[in-house]
């Protein structure tokens, strides 16, 4: 599927590779717009590796793109890319022809650091053409829990998240995600992360004056109630019309 319709004048991220040199198209050294390839990211304490998706078109004009990182589920978690690309926006951006520059990091073991995926999408952010306005923020189970975390850490630079069936949220922390455009799914029937730990999430930043966070429930759905979220255009949509707010 193409969105050529939605893209606008949106801006252009792209991703790092710290070892790679730039080209003079902006971007580096070995990427190859329209098609997704394996990068390495090291810096102070964090390393891992992290698969880099830059649409069709990059680099052949000034223009800029939004930013989409996808955080994976426990299941694909270690040194192997190839996991990564088994769910999510890693599986179809090639085949949807996404029109958002995808980074998708991979735990090296259980868990996310947050600061580590922060520090990647800070060297991100310097080293492509990117819209600091247009960055999004999505995950699956362990990475919808990631999504949670990352965002309460830093909802300064997200346009939007998509948490998906995401355990280890903290409804605590609900209050830094008030104003945040929030699209929450889950499977009714999961037997991994019970839908309520996706609901006492979505009440609590209601409770905490949200407006914008929505909760769609598949009453039929177990745990892969994200198969279904990331084939669906509407998704990708309500993304590309969010936009941080000017800065007062």
């Amino acid at each position: 599927m193409r969105w050529p319709q939605l893209l606008g004048t949106t801006l252009v991220l792209g991703v790092v590779c710290y070892f790679m040199p730039v080209n003079e198209a902006g971007d580096q050294g070995g990427d190859k717009p329209g098609k997704q390839v394996e990068k390495e990211f090291s810096k102070e304490k964090y390393k891992f590796n992290y698969l880099l998706y830059l649409p069709e078109g990059y680099g052949k004009e000034d223009k800029k793109w939004p930013v989409m990182m996808f955080l994976h589920g426990a299941g694909e978690s270690g040194n192997d890319l190839a996991k990564v690309r088994k769910h999510g926006p890693p599986k179809i951006a090639e085949a949807k022809k996404f029109p958002f520059i995808v980074v998708s990091p991979q735990s090296p073991g259980m868990g996310w650091q947050v600061e580590g995926l922060n520090l990647l999408l800070d060297d991100i952010m310097a080293k492509y053409k990117c819209d600091p306005d247009r960055v999004y923020l999505t995950g699956l189970s362990m990475g919808g829990g990631g999504t949670w975390n990352l965002a309460t850490a830093h909802p300064e630079r997200f346009a939007a998240i998509v948490p998906i069936c995401g355990a280890g949220n903290d409804p605590k922390q609900a209050a830094k995600l008030k104003d945040m455009p929030t699209w929450v799914f889950h499977g009714g029937k999961d037997p991994t992360v019970k839908l309520a730990v996706s609901e006492r999430m979505v009440n609590a930043i209601k409770e905490a004056g949200g407006k914008n966070i929505k909760l769609t429930v598949y009453p039929d759905a177990q745990h892969d109630s994200w198969t279904v979220t990331y084939n669906n255009p509407e998704l990708y949509t309500w993304l590309l019309a969010q936009k941080r707010p000017a800065k007062k």
